[in-house]
């Protein structure tokens, strides 16, 4: 079956011969010119005259000698009239801010009345009783007065609502600011399309203009007319100026219910236009074709089952065309097209481009830093900055940055702290001085970007588009705002955002070779022997939402003007005129539920499954479930140069083994490997959430103050002083936090969210402690407070049936004696934790043992032990201070069955400990036994080894198979 456009150009060449010079062929869009001028040239197979080409705007602009006008000055001519009527009315001006909301709507619907040839003063008639409507709209039918009827009594007659009355005062004034609107535009030699169209069909400018200096106007491919068209079309025909080609199938034409020929049977039965080509064909009814439908898992995972199919179904001779019903995928369909040529017709858009991400986290910083006063801004935002390739910051700044971040932990970076003199964007976190700076500082940004892409070696064409583009938008705007009051930053930034969203650059190839990508609407007239359509969703094809307007459907219904279902019927024509001539199509639909996507195929498909002979084959994307190649087990043998490295440091070098350290290779041996052997750090990153050990630090600090005026006195202390020690601990936290994060930080209200969170949790675990320590004591003495320095011991260890000796310490937290309310005096070490540890364990055995199940019991023990060890005093029962849980579970550890770490019971326990940490401390320096992670331990989400657990192997269970 020959394409639609070849059947044009065969008609064309059957009715007007070689000479086509008088003859002018005018289209919805410019892509079909270039498919056209080739099927003439196949068709003619030898020079001719060709026939002048026009899309339907161009050709009817030539009708008025006046200058087009954007629509970024058709807005700001309308702010000034709007304001001039409500000074009328003896109302306040609104500002820019207020009117901007509506002057989009209300733009829209005069261009809509225009095009549909409206009668401004009936529609915005301010109507009382049935009666009047009776008289005024006599013409109408019954059914479109009925309309009007429905939406007059929607408003309650004898009492409008406020919202009712301020919507009345509008209508009453727009037509009022229409004329003074079209007044505007006449006044400085300005129009636009709207207006052309209607007067052009009302004879307000001479349409013999157009048509005289033609013999025949071919008007190709049309579907939905609007008035002003379908008025002068028919007048043209009526004078045998103008022939029409329309591109339909009978499938769809003589079926009144379906709504894909809903305007090519209102072109040719109401308008009475004739189609050049004569009946046409039913293609679609007699095809049996296959069609193959793609169910993807995701939107994205569509343009990923699109590559597997191109690559095995494309072929040289065959013309081929991606279609986007959701164009969207644009960016995620470049990145996984196959190597071929390719030319993208709808543009390649700029909010997706990383030029928008910088304007975007500009306009971002300055609303915080410009608008809302702050002197702060977030770390992701530096990130994003220092990250964005345009940029071109030095990695050393970068670095310098990064680092000052990451030690000091700033979820906010004071915007003077932040260095990046290297970059082409030196000023980018400068506060505005003035509302009026906006657009003239975002003009010089895109200058310094494009000075930067032009000294590459090779500039980006789509990049230089994009930015020259977007300056004239800017400068657009710039002249719009010069004539009116100081705007807000806040405004001024939410217009420029809208106003730069449209803007797109085409990525140019061969229209007539290679792969062809556009939307929908950008298909017409055309045809290919291959189709793809991508987002082929229910709600996306068609669409379920229609423009936003002041004129409720149903007046749109009773004056004829577009509603929803007939945007319904355009997709639907826009799809099936594909099925009429391309030989292999393939559908594809995200068939995952979720926010954006209904799950399921557009009913237009279910309709051809239902009703036509197409065969479907239907193709779910499966996810894999992926099984990774059998690594082997991550293990360290402790030989080579591994081995002489421990032996280095520990033996030879007296490196200290700390109970952490104990307490790592308990749980995982090959985590000690990683932090204590390779000494591999986790790398430097900035936390949304606090970290724990952070929080212990402030803890500590703050326990040391407020406890070493009380160290190294002879007497006891009174419990109840610490009490008096309570009301200080909130400004105590607050500086501690404050020398942490920022010195500069004074008050609690200059601390960030997380900051008061920690402050928060701080000051309450330190109130606990004191309070409980005067609950449950008389007197307290301090022998040693937060000592990491002075508790180091050598510690005699057999290794390679040699006894050698390895040097291990403790940070002692605290030491006391304090006082029972029975009058005992106990020796204590005490050790705070802010995690999840206990004071409980089931047994003894689980505890001294690999992957221990309690390991602050590992470590009081350890510290008691060296702390006895180096000072002599003996008999300290280890205790520790969990805040969250120490009222109910006291400090002291005990077991399920009653053990209690006191007494005989702990002198035992402690003999125990020294055999099971010999033998630990051994079996780390054991050349027998490579350093392997314990699959039974427990990992943490956060724990930056975690990639090299993922192969360990249970022994035991592997055993037992």
């Amino acid at each position: 079956m020959s394409s639609f456009l070849a059947l044009v150009a065969q008609d064309i060449k059957q009715r007007f011969g070689t000479d086509l010079s008088n003859i002018a062929v005018v289209f919805n869009n410019k892509r079909p010119i270039t498919y056209l001028k080739k099927h003439l040239a196949d068709t003619y197979g030898h020079a001719i005259w060709s026939p002048q080409f026009f899309t339907i705007q161009e050709f009817f602009s030539l009708a008025s000698e006046a200058d087009q006008v954007s629509q970024l000055t058709q807005f700001f001519y309308l702010y000034e009239l709007h304001n001039e009527l409500l000074v009328k009315e003896g109302h306040e001006p609104e500002t820019l801010e207020e009117f901007y909301p509506i002057a989009e709507i209300i733009l829209s619907d005069f261009s809509q009345l225009d095009y549909d040839l409206v009668n401004i003063d009936h529609i915005y008639m301010e109507l009382f009783d049935t009666s009047k409507i009776d008289i005024e709209f006599q013409h109408l039918t019954k059914e479109q007065q009925d309309f009007i009827k429905q939406f007059w009594q929607s408003f309650n007659i004898t009492g409008h609502t406020g919202v009712q009355e301020r919507f009345l005062k509008l209508w009453k004034r727009l037509p009022v600011l229409y004329r003074a609107f079209k007044e505007k535009l006449a006044a400085h030699n300005h129009t636009n399309f709207p207006t052309i169209y209607r007067q052009l069909a009302e004879g307000e400018l001479d349409n013999k203009a157009l048509t005289d200096p033609y013999q025949q106007i071919l008007f190709v491919g049309f579907n939905a007319l609007n008035n002003a068209e379908a008025t002068l079309f028919k007048n043209w025909q009526e004078k045998g100026k103008a022939l029409f080609y329309f591109d339909a199938d009978t499938y769809y034409l003589d079926d009144n219910q379906q709504e894909a020929g809903l305007f090519i049977r209102r072109n040719i039965l109401q308008n009475g236009l004739l189609n050049a080509l004569g009946e046409a064909p039913n293609i679609i009814g007699n095809r049996s074709d296959t069609i193959h439908l793609y169910a993807s898992t995701g939107k994205i995972n569509q343009t990923k089952l699109l590559y597997d199919i191109l690559v095995n179904n494309e072929q040289a001779e065959k013309t081929s065309a991606i279609l986007l019903a959701d164009e969207s995928l644009l960016v995620p369909l470049l990145q996984s097209l196959p190597e071929t040529k390719v030319n993208i017709t709808t543009g390649f858009p700029l909010i997706q481009s990383p030029i928008f991400g910088i304007m975007d986290l500009w306009m971002k910083t300055q609303e915080q830093i410009s608008h809302q006063k702050k002197t702060k801004i977030t770390y992701q935002d530096v990130e994003t900055f220092l990250n964005n390739p345009l940029t071109k910051i030095s990695a050393t700044e970068k670095m310098e940055n990064q680092k000052f971040i990451n030690e000091k932990q700033l979820f906010e970076i004071n915007i003077e702290d932040i260095q990046i003199k290297s970059s082409v964007l030196p000023n980018f976190f400068k506060p505005l001085s003035s509302t009026k700076e906006v657009i003239p500082t975002l003009i010089h940004i895109l200058d310094l970007l494009l000075a930067s892409l032009a000294q590459d070696t090779q500039i980006k064409q789509i990049d230089a588009n994009l930015l020259i583009e977007t300056k004239k938008v800017l400068n657009q705007l710039h002249l719009g705002f010069e004539k009116i009051p100081e705007l807000s930053i806040l405004f001024q930034i939410g217009l420029i955002r809208k106003a730069i969203a449209p803007i797109n650059s085409a990525i140019e190839g061969d229209p007539l070779e290679g792969l062809q990508i556009m939307g929908l609407l950008e298909s017409r007239c055309l045809n290919f022997d291959n189709i793809y359509i991508l987002g082929a969703n229910e709600g996306i094809l068609p669409k379920t939402s229609n423009a936003a307007t002041f004129l409720p459907n149903t007046l749109r219904k009773a004056y004829g003007l577009p509603i929803l279902e007939n945007q319904d019927a355009l997709s639907a024509y826009l799809f099936y005129r594909h099925l009429q001539y391309s030989n292999s199509i393939h559908l594809f639909y995200n068939s995952i539920v979720d926010e954006s996507s209904s799950g399921e195929e557009s009913r237009f498909i279910r309709q051809l499954e239902f009703e036509s002979k197409f065969n479907f084959i239907k193709k779910q994307q499966q996810q894999p479930i992926l099984f990774p190649p059998q690594e082997e087990e991550l293990i360290i043998p402790k030989s080579g140069d591994v081995w002489n490295y421990m032996r280095a440091k520990y033996i030879e070098g007296k490196a200290k083994i700390s109970a952490t350290a104990l307490t790592t290779y308990l749980q995982s041996p090959l985590q000690f490997f990683f932090k204590h052997v390779a000494e591999i750090k986790e790398p430097p990153r900035i936390s949304q959430e606090f970290e724990m050990n952070l929080l212990g630090t402030v803890i500590h600090n703050v326990m040391e103050t407020i406890l070493k005026p009380l160290k190294g006195l002879e007497d006891f202390t009174p419990t109840k002083q610490l009490l008096e020690k309570v009301n200080d601990v909130d400004g105590l936290v607050l500086l501690e936090i404050a020398r942490q994060y920022n010195p500069e930080i004074k008050e609690i209200n200059e601390l960030n969210s997380l900051q008061r969170i920690m402050h928060k949790i701080a000051t309450e675990y330190i109130k606990m402690y004191l309070e409980y320590d005067a609950e449950n004591f008389q007197a307290i003495r301090i022998i040693e407070l937060e000592n990491d320095k002075d508790y180091s011991i050598d510690f005699p260890i057999v290794i390679n049936g040699k006894e050698e000796v390895v040097q291990i310490y403790g940070i002692i937290d605290r030491v006391d004696e304090v006082v029972t309310d029975l009058g005992e005096v106990k020796k204590r070490i005490v050790d705070y934790k802010t995690g999840g540890d206990s004071v409980k364990f089931s047994s003894i055995e689980k505890v001294f043992s690999s992957n221990t199940e309690n390991k602050a019991l590992v470590q009081t023990l350890f510290y008691a032990y060296v702390f006895e060890q180096k000072t002599g005093i003996k008999d300290l029962e280890p205790n520790l201070y969990v805040a969250r849980k120490m009222r109910e579970e006291g400090t002291i550890f005990h077991g399920s069955r009653g053990a209690v770490m006191q007494d005989e019971f702990l002198t035992e326990q402690k003999n125990e400990f020294v055999k099971f940490m010999q033998e630990t401390l051994e079996e780390i320096f054991n050349t027998e036994i490579p350093f392997k992670h314990n699959p039974d331990a427990q990992v943490y989400e956060t724990d930056p080894y975690t990639l090299f657990y993922r192969n360990a192997i249970n022994e035991e269970e592997e055993t037992k198979e």
